[in-house]
């Protein structure tokens, strides 16, 4: 019997849930891989043919925090923009938009709380102030140091 999205989301990690996909599927394509800020990551698999009708769509959005405890697990029929994810999540932040094709199946876990919260000026971090920068949208990432600057030409 194929899982169920909540099935896929009670791995609670990301390597699990992998494991279980190449297991009942065969195999996965790893897509994107999107963070938001230092505590986000979304992870974009395509699943094989062989999964349409066990699953109501072939991609999966796995999102995790930092350390791969899987949050959410979203199915969609094609990759989502993630502008549009993000919009979908977090509404009131103007850096994101667009319109996100329909969610066919959704699951959260016990690690799920609202990622709109990573995104504020008061967000947490674990990088000093004078080493963070805001992200589109919201979240810290590393500053680049101006050495590094330098040299990619930014």
């Amino acid at each position: 019997m194929a899982p169920s999205v909540s099935d896929l989301a009670r791995h609670l990690v990301l390597g699990a849930l992998l494991d279980e996909l190449t297991r009942v599927f065969g195999s996965y394509e790893f897509v994107a891989h999107w963070a938001q800020g230092e505590f986000h990551h979304d992870v974009v698999l395509r699943l094989p043919e062989t999964a349409m009708g066990q699953l109501p769509g072939r991609v999966l959005v796995v999102a995790t925090n930092c350390n791969g405890g899987i949050k959410e697990v979203l199915c969609f029929a094609g990759v989502p923009e993630r502008g549009a994810l993000w919009h979908d999540r977090c509404p009131t932040v103007p850096e994101f938009s667009g319109n996100l094709a329909p969610v066919l199946a959704r699951a959260v876990t016990v690690h799920w709380f609202d990622p709109c919260e990573l995104l504020g000026t008061d967000a947490r971090s674990e990088l000093r102030a004078e080493h963070r920068q805001r992200q589109v949208g919201g979240g810290w990432v590393q500053r680049k140091s101006k050495e590094a600057s330098r040299r990619s030409g930014s």
